[in-house]
């Protein structure tokens, strides 16, 4: 297979995972603002900081109000990540080389590039069309995933889309865990222990999670056994572990696998230090900064091992 196509279908899931990890990112911090008690602190703009992007929005904007956050992280096409331009990016990619995916899916990635262009502008400007926005674009990748997996034959096409689609997910679901970072508690006791268990409630809607994490851990919402369970358990699809298992697993399916593979060992390397960390939960962010770095420099190695690896190397 050629890098360049290996590299766009990569990019495809990546983008398509973006988006529809974006509109679950951006369910989840509306839903906790509504559930937040009295005492309990928490600014839309920890929403930019949690998703990379506080640097890049700060360039286009002198505030950090609401409405202009929603349609940076919606519409706006000079935000490489917003969901219109995630999605227009992954249709591209798809149309580029369609011939190496099953035609149903080139349909269903185009017809969902029309349904968030036409309700964009309308869901920056309440909270009510944002919400049937956002489900819509989750119930659409959703069915994207579907074909995929149940109409593609594993062969080198589809371990890159795997790659890109699980390195993605587990990057989302680090900075959706990473939400929870950023809300000031409130100073009574009884009180900051509700509010940390709504946030760690929304946490698992979130990520679809509540039912499982319920059979699996327990019925009550506790904020160290979320973490654990969203970060280490390997049988939950959106867990970092599971994630990091499946790249390994698609790792193996390609040639000269090793540098790739050894970055993905070191990450291994922190969830375990993470699994035997008591304190995960108050320095969380900087837990979740690692994992992220870690990450990159998976998405790193692969750029390296299997898109760059025969071009020249860029001027200093």
């Amino acid at each position: 297979m050629l890098s360049r196509v290996a590299e766009n279908l990569y990019w495809m899931a990546r983008y398509l995972e973006r988006a529809e990890n974006t509109a679950r990112f951006i369910n989840s911090v509306t839903q906790m603002l509504l559930d937040l008690p009295r005492g309990a602190s928490f600014g839309w703009d920890v929403l930019l900081k949690a998703a990379g992007l506080d640097e890049l929005y700060a360039w286009h904007h002198d505030t950090a109000e609401e409405d202009a956050i929603m349609h940076f992280l919606i519409a706006d096409e000079r935000n490489p990540s917003s969901i219109v331009a995630s999605v227009q990016r992954a249709r591209e990619n798809a149309r580029t080389f369609r011939e190496v995916l099953p035609m149903e899916i080139w349909e269903r990635i185009n017809a969902l590039h029309l349904f968030v262009r036409e309700q964009a502008a309308a869901a920056c400007d309440g909270r009510r069309a944002r919400w049937e926005l956002l489900n819509g674009v989750v119930e659409r990748q959703q069915s994207v995933v579907g074909l995929l997996e149940g109409s593609m034959s594993r062969d080198l096409a589809w371990q890159f889309i795997a790659l890109g689609h699980q390195l993605e997910r587990a990057d989302m679901t680090t900075r959706i865990l990473d939400v929870n970072s950023a809300v000031r508690l409130p100073e009574d006791p009884a009180g900051a222990q509700m509010a940390r268990e709504r946030l760690w409630l929304c946490t698992l809607h979130a990520l679809s999670a509540l039912q499982m994490y319920r059979q699996h851990v327990g019925v009550r919402v506790q904020p160290e056994a979320v973490l654990r369970y969203l970060t280490l358990d390997a049988r939950f699809p959106r867990a970092v572990a599971h994630c990091l298992g499946e790249l390994e697993t698609g790792l193996a399916q390609l040639p000269d696998f090793q540098g790739p593979l050894a970055v993905a060992r070191a990450l291994w390397r922190r969830l375990r230090a993470l699994e035997r960390d008591e304190a995960a939960l108050g320095a969380l962010h900087a837990r979740m900064d690692g994992i992220q770095r870690d990450l990159a420099a998976l998405h790193d190695a692969l750029a390296r091992q299997y898109f760059w690896r025969h071009q020249a190397p860029a001027a200093p």
